[in-house]
């Protein structure tokens, strides 16, 4: 079985699957990962037909901990350590700095046909929906003091209380330190030193707790938000999940507090680029906007499918991941189709099930495959009609869903090309003149490149796996070892000793133009 359905077979009564994001900045890609593997969670319920609701939270009640460095710092500075909510927006049509960067990232799911009920953290609070849990776990202090010393080993003082309260001076949320509790009002204390980002105002005085007053540390509000929202099954990132991490602890106070069993759990890693964590405040990495205006929605939910939750996704939008992601889905697609006219009726398999998870809908739409490389490569190809090359290259007549699959490639290639490509990954082909870089080129690749124009000359089919073929058994017949005929080759059409695989690149240029320049360089 498929992870996701391993999940819905085990449950029982009506599921509450839950996630949420704090909107600390502009939303990478790898938070998405998250978002995909609780949508498929949802999915898999429901097509167990099992009742399921699926709500998404934003934490914008969060303090705002750092200026990402895509922002004047100086601007947004005096806006540290106050609720994110409370920060300026930093572009038009949004309230304030949570909903921008949460509204872009909402752009994302309707992308990717992930549609959760949202709620904001600075509702639940605001209206009074929380005020029964922050009474009850500021009365409860002791327990929670306990949670932590138990779970994590981290020792909390007699007189401190699970709040943050705003500074009524100041407006931070987390500078403040709450040491009573009375009933109805809790004494806060806005320290100087509290935190290492921001400086405290060092006011202090009673406040009322409720309606929005502050928040509960987010270990706590976890509780209470599963509690008050009925949660069933939430996961949660590898750094949370660390055996007497943050999940731990709050698995221990809802036990303690509510003597609840807490929502099923399951980590899952990160995306990583370049083996780094991907970060919002940071600013590392691709955003998720961004990245979905690359891929198609099929192939970035694939790229978070196609791995099991458990397993690091390194993602880096260079020409290898890229090429491979595309082709990949491909082959999955192909194996589909195989099965479909085999046996219509068999259940799909696991690494077919990702392929079905990764649709917007419930149907796997089959088309006819064309290389997504091949795309990159003939769009840099000058005055070439690529309509005919696509269609002189394809196996069968292409239909329209076919073309509508290869225009989106098409796209999204050219994108790459213009926005992702680094110079060593681009196609520069010297048409006009012969590169400088053959002159280093010895006599044996000279002699080599000679005799591969005759042999080219004398070829009746002009594709990429004939001309590979030939390029490959000229050099065994001369004794040239490839390492050596091979970047004679790309240096002779490309200035440069690596290029993409020779046969596909000759392929896209006419015959005698291929001839003549082998014949040139051979007899320089």
């Amino acid at each position: 079985m498929f992870w996701a359905d391993k999940i819905a077979a085990s449950t029982q009564g009506e599921q509450v699957v839950n996630d949420s994001k704090t909107p600390s900045g502009r939303v990478h890609v790898g938070s998405l990962r998250g978002v995909i593997v609780h949508d498929v969670i949802y999915r898999a319920l429901k097509r167990a037909q099992k009742p399921v609701k699926f709500l998404y939270g934003i934490d914008d009640y969060d303090a705002f901990d750092g200026v990402p460095k895509y922002l004047d710092r100086a601007k947004f500075e005096p806006y540290l350590g106050q609720p994110l909510c409370n920060v300026p927006s930093p572009g038009e049509g949004a309230s304030d700095y949570a909903k921008y960067y949460s509204s872009e990232f909402f752009e994302v799911f309707e992308y990717l046909g992930v549609r959760p009920q949202i709620y904001h953290l600075r509702d639940l609070y605001r209206s009074g929906q929380l005020n029964p849990y922050i009474d009850r776990l500021l009365q409860s202090a002791h327990l929670v003091r306990e949670a932590y010393k138990q779970v994590s080993n981290a020792d909390r003082p007699d007189n401190w209380y699970p709040f943050q309260a705003i500074c009524e001076n100041c407006g931070k949320i987390a500078t403040t330190v709450v040491t009573d509790y009375n009933g109805k009002e809790v004494f806060y204390t806005c320290k100087p030193d509290a935190m290492s980002y921001v400086e405290g105002c060092g006011h202090s005085g009673w406040v009322s707790p409720f309606d929005g007053n502050g928040k509960l540390p987010w270990k706590v509000e976890w509780v209470a938000k599963w509690d008050l929202l009925g949660v069933t099954i939430e996961l949660a990132g590898k750094d949370h999940s660390q055996k007497g991490g943050s999940r731990d602890v709050a698995n221990a106070i809802y036990r303690k507090v509510y003597g609840k069993k807490p929502p099923f759990h399951s980590p899952y890693e990160f995306i990583l680029v370049g083996g780094t964590k991907m970060s919002s405040s940071k600013g590392v990495g691709a955003s998720a906007k961004e990245i979905s205006e690359l891929l198609p929605p099929e192939l970035l939910r694939f790229l978070m499918l196609r791995t099991p939750p458990k397993t690091a996704i390194n993602f880096s939008p260079n020409y290898e991941t890229i090429t491979r992601l595309f082709r990949d889905y491909d082959t999955a697609i192909e194996k589909y189709e195989a099965l479909l006219k085999s046996d219509p009726n068999s259940d799909l398999s696991k690494d077919l099930l990702s392929l079905f998870y990764s649709q917007l809908d419930d149907k796997i739409n089959t088309y006819q495959p064309f290389d997504f490389s091949t795309l990159i490569s003939l769009l840099q190809v000058p005055h070439l009609d690529l309509q005919a090359e696509v269609e002189k290259r394809s196996a069968k007549l292409l239909s329209e869903g076919d073309w509508t699959v290869i225009n989106e490639r098409i796209r999204v290639a050219q994108k790459w090309l213009d926005d992702y490509a680094d110079p060593e990954e681009k196609l520069i082909l010297y048409f006009d003149e012969i590169p400088e870089s053959v002159a280093e080129l010895d006599e044996a690749q000279k002699q080599y490149l000679s005799q591969l124009s005759e042999n080219l000359e004398n070829l009746d089919v002009w594709d990429g796996d004939t001309l590979q073929t030939e390029i490959f058994s000229t050099s065994k017949a001369l004794g040239l070892a490839p390492k050596n005929a091979f970047p004679a080759v790309y240096h002779t059409f490309l200035g440069k000793e690596r290029g993409p695989k020779a046969g596909n690149l000759l392929s896209y240029l006419e015959k005698s133009f291929v001839v003549s320049r082998l014949q040139a360089v051979g007899a320089s």
